[in-house]
């Protein structure tokens, strides 16, 4: 009886922490936990002379506010009030996403409430505003979270009042986007964060509420500031806008267009490529996609259709390497009857399909070198013949290829025209792959989660904070298409109303590539995959955490500082660190007094 009795004890125990994990408030925590102020400064390192001011391993610029309220403003004149509005926020965005992966990587012990109760200290500490927070509490297991905060003294709404004077919306941006990021990254959910009152509209100080994105409503300009979907094609009016938003949230697909997957992300190659779509779209202009598998270059493709005058026109994707090299006229430019045995009946090509619209040439490099030459001589005249026609006939259609080999190089080996080469590459977007983007990864995941629970009818609340961990320090040889498929494999493997955690991702032979962890030259942490046999059966896979990078981290400068005979100088050139910068780590983790 009292063995039972203790058991029931243990086990209300437990599940009393487990509640207290999965859930959590402002109100819980002193004001005193920790990080504290102090804690988070010991964390700020001027490199005197060196040129360069560190927190943690992050390096800083101190700038002033009024050089910054200056750009701001240049960007305002230059672009107009709404792009530079999404430009701030996603600056702010992601310094959040930065600060929350200081947070996780300094303070990896502390739990998600006390995590989430630093940002406000980080942001403060930083000098842009002094953050106040009057309450969050959150919801691991049902996804949900919710906070208000005070902020005084924006530093942003007074440059915004200094040139412009009181405003009649909330200007701090990049403020905003700073929560948003910072708590997206830490609950593994999207948080959006609008102010309710601003000082830059004569408020004595900004009022900001954060909660689910979804939560929002329909009305969430927000997602494409953030770059959770593309944004509307200026030709398309107010109204039109409004009507496919609407639609595209009820589809919970976060796309422009109703059944389309988009192209999400907020990193600064992803933009790049983003703005490039965005100044080619409306043109007649070649273009050429170049990028590894599974980047996204057909959703990119179809951006560039949307976004042009040819919308309404067909979209017509031709995979060329899946097409046999005797089949390739036939199959481009169509065959009129009796043109070869089996042929009964005329049919058009794909160039005539996409009359008026978008011809999509994917995998334009493995297309043979005779059907290259046919294909060169199309885009030329813009005329084509069917296979066994006597006729030439015009077609009207702009052309996106991709490739995922650099034609330039095939060029060099003889395998690709040169004279077709500089017929596509009028205007070249390089697509960046996975790992090159790792910032996005967050909103893709949240992407596909919402995708797959309504496809599948599974109801998974989310990510454990060790999977997105996982995600985070993966390769992704399989870029996003890879992701994609772990996410959705995910889903179908979690228990109903239950996270997905490393067991449910890691199952296709993924574990095969070991995350090895190494230090680059300018001092940060860096995981590469390298090929390995595979892991005993009975290892979960892809154990490795932020205290595997910690560990790994202070075995090196340990190795190197033996191998210098404790000369800081000589392991500081070995490791190419400034002898200041190392002397601050091996201090950090406790190597030297």
């Amino acid at each position: 009886m009292v063995k039972m009795k203790a058991e029931q004890l243990v086990s209300l125990a437990q599940v009393s922490r487990s509640r207290k994990l999965s859930k959590g408030a402002f109100r819980e925590i002193d004001s005193g936990a920790s990080p504290t102020f102090s804690e988070l400064s010991e964390a700020l390192h001027f490199a005197l002379g060196d040129g360069r001011i560190w927190l943690n391993d992050q390096r800083m610029v101190l700038m002033q506010s009024q050089v910054l309220g200056r750009l701001r403003q240049e960007i305002i004149d230059a672009f107009g009030m709404e792009t530079a509005k999404g430009i701030f926020m996603r600056v702010g965005y992601m310094q959040g996403v930065r600060d929350a992966e200081l947070i996780q990587k300094r303070f990896g012990g502390q739990d998600l409430t006390h995590a989430l109760a630093a940002g406000p200290r980080v942001h403060t500490l930083e000098g842009f505003v002094k953050v106040e927070t009057k309450q969050f509490e959150f919801d691991s297991n049902r996804g949900t979270y919710f906070g208000e905060f005070y902020w005084y003294d924006s530093s942003e709404a007074a440059e915004h009042i200094s040139h412009h004077g009181l405003a009649g919306e909330p200007v701090c941006w990049m403020q905003t986007g700073y929560p948003s990021g910072y708590t997206s990254t830490l609950f593994g959910r999207p948080v959006i964060f609008r102010e309710v009152e601003c000082s830059g509209m004569g408020a004595s100080r900004c009022y900001v509420v954060g909660k689910n994105a979804e939560e929002w409503g329909e009305d969430v300009p927000e997602r494409a500031y953030l770059g959770l979907e593309w944004p509307r094609s200026r030709r398309t009016s107010r109204r039109q806008a409004d009507t496919k938003q609407s639609e595209a949230s009820a589809s919970h697909l976060g796309a422009a267009v109703a059944g389309a997957d988009p192209v999400v992300g907020v990193s600064a190659s992803f933009l790049r490529a983003r703005l490039m779509v965005e100044k080619v779209a409306d043109t007649e202009a070649t273009v050429l996609l170049v990028g590894e598998s599974g980047v996204g270059k057909e959703l990119f493709s179809q951006q560039v259709h949307k976004l042009s005058p040819r919308e309404a026109k067909p979209f017509v994707a031709v995979n060329c390497a899946a097409i046999p090299d005797t089949l390739v006229e036939a199959e481009l430019f169509g065959v009129e009857k009796g043109a070869y045995t089996g042929a009964v009946a005329s049919r058009p090509g794909y160039f005539e399909r996409a009359s008026g619209g978008t011809l999509f040439l994917d995998e334009i490099g493995s297309l043979s070198y005779v059907a290259q030459g046919k294909l060169l001589r199309a885009l030329q005249e813009r005329v084509i013949e069917r296979v066994g026609g006597s006729r030439t006939q015009s077609v009207d259609v702009r052309v996106i290829a991709a490739s995922n080999v650099d034609l330039a190089d095939e060029v060099r080996a003889g395998r690709f025209r040169q004279d077709l080469y500089f017929r596509l590459c009028v205007f070249p977007i390089p697509v960046p792959p996975l790992r090159d983007r790792r910032d996005d990864i967050p909103l893709l995941v949240d992407h596909f989660l919402r995708l797959f629970r309504d496809r599948h009818r599974r109801d998974v609340v989310g990510l454990t904070r060790r999977a997105m961990d996982a995600l985070l320090a993966y390769n992704f040889p399989g870029n996003i298409r890879e992701l994609q498929n772990m996410v959705e494999r995910g889903v179908i493997f979690a228990e109903p109303g239950g996270f997905i955690d490393l067991q449910h991702l890691f199952t296709a032979g993924e574990s095969a590539l070991i995350l090895q962890q190494s230090l680059t030259p300018e001092g940060r942490i860096s995981s590469r995959a390298a090929n390995a046999t595979s892991f005993p059966s009975q290892r979960p896979p892809l154990q490795r955490s932020v205290e595997d990078l910690q560990t790994a981290e202070v075995a090196l400068y340990s190795r190197t500082l033996e191998e210098a005979r404790g000369n800081i100088s000589e392991a500081a050139r070995r490791l190419g660190l400034s002898r200041a910068k190392l002397e601050y780590r091996l201090k950090k983790h406790a190597l030297v007094p």
